[in-house]
């Protein structure tokens, strides 16, 4: 699926000499797949990782900490449908996520 998705991001992106795309460590990002197809298409995609521990940098780690905060830390369900419950409940009602950009704020130099 992820070279499907760079094939995608190719195809539609055909005005763009580069495509940079900012994965994070998931295996499948690293696959011995992905770098054959690199090594055909790697002139104009690019892939940056971002470290293996990254919650400033990637969005979504906020998101998981606030449902985590809210919802799955010291929670009081008895069953996991109970808590599934609770979550999706909560992922319902927290649309849309505003992102937190404190992480993305570049200094200026002096």
């Amino acid at each position: 699926m992820f070279i499907d998705h760079l094939e995608e991001l190719r195809t539609r992106l055909r005005c763009y000499r580069t495509i940079h795309v900012i994965c994070d460590n998931a295996t499948f990002h690293d696959s011995r797949a992905v770098h054959q197809y690199l090594v055909e298409h790697g002139d104009r995609i690019v892939i940056l990782f971002l470290p293996t521990y990254a919650p400033d940098l990637n969005p979504i780690e906020r998101i998981w900490w606030h449902l985590h905060e809210e919802i799955t830390r010291n929670h009081r369900c008895k069953t996991m449908d109970e808590l599934l419950d609770q979550v999706f409940e909560w992922l319902e009602h927290r649309r849309p996520f505003e992102v937190e950009r404190d992480a993305y704020i570049q200094s200026r130099a002096a």
